[in-house]
């Protein structure tokens, strides 16, 4: 899936009209060469649409022409995905070539860790993780900021609990209908980082909500350090987040995590290239 492919979308048709117009009009002189003019444009569609479900900051500081935010708006990752829940796993698949789950099972065997009686898959999609990790963990929760998305990972039956809503809140203020916060004993945030940027939040989340020792597992993306600047994260031109390799082993030792695998690999392909990242496995102290 491409995130270049989202259209935003709001309820009030003349409103509608008019930040498609902006929208795409900002996407035509982007793609020209003209980004002034693109940011004008994208300026005027965030306007009509402050919640921002076309992603238009994170197009603006792919152009550099605003500082990257934190994170991507929630309401931009929830309709990209919304979008394209039909055709999810043949474009990630199929199209991009991705395989992060079946990486992440290897270097489970690999490093001889496991079974894992309670996981949990931030992130969850359709359940590719859930799939590739049945084997080696007993209870399954799944967690996706999109509604539709979560409807196919439940048609999957590989969850024994699903729930929609953000990662990170979901680590803060997660509890069970008698008040309890539960703990998992692996967590799981395959492609998640690359909508996050700031990685802080998330893995002090992660921290709380792990038993003692238990393991986190998470994919990256990366940039040449040339391109990154000294900067711990960025968006890319292709309107995801990448960090830096430093600023990830950073925030893993701040969170109380040893690292037991930080490996390159290629998270997906994109226009037939391969995007360079990382599949870490860590252990919280």
């Amino acid at each position: 899936m491409s995130d270049d492919d989202n259209t935003p979308a709001k309820s009030d048709e003349a409103d509608n009209e008019a930040l498609a117009e902006a929208y795409n009009k900002g996407l035509e002189l982007q793609k020209s060469g003209d980004l002034t003019g693109a940011e004008a444009a994208f300026r005027l569609a965030l306007s009509l649409d402050p919640q921002d479900t076309g992603g238009v900051t994170i197009r603006l500081a792919a152009m550099g022409a605003e500082n990257s935010p934190q994170k991507m708006p929630d309401a931009y990752v929830a309709t990209l995905f919304d979008q394209h829940a039909d055709v999810f796993d043949e474009i990630l698949v199929d199209e991009l070539g991705y395989c992060v789950p079946l990486l992440v099972r290897d270097l489970i065997d690999r490093l001889g860790i496991g079974p894992f009686e309670r996981m949990l898959d931030l992130g969850c999609g359709t359940g590719l993780t859930g799939v590739s990790l049945a084997d080696c963990t007993h209870h399954r929760t799944g967690v996706d900021l999109s509604e539709r998305i979560v409807e196919l990972a439940y048609d999957r039956e590989v969850y024994d609990d699903l729930y929609v809503g953000e990662a990170v809140e979901f680590l803060t203020d997660f509890e069970d209908e008698d008040g309890c916060r539960p703990h998992w004993d692996l967590i799981a945030a395959t492609d998640v980082l690359p909508y996050l940027g700031a990685i802080e939040p998330f893995l002090n989340g992660v921290s709380s909500r792990l038993n003692t020792r238990g393991y986190l597992t998470f994919s990256t993306e990366t940039l040449p350090d040339e391109t990154l600047a000294g900067r711990p994260y960025m968006v890319g031109p292709k309107n995801r987040f990448a960090q830096s390799e430093t600023y990830v082993l950073a925030g893993l030792g701040t969170a109380g995590f040893d690292v037991l695998a930080m490996e390159p690999i290629t998270v997906r392909l994109e226009e037939g290239e391969p995007v360079p990242g990382h599949l870490v496995m860590a252990r919280l102290r």
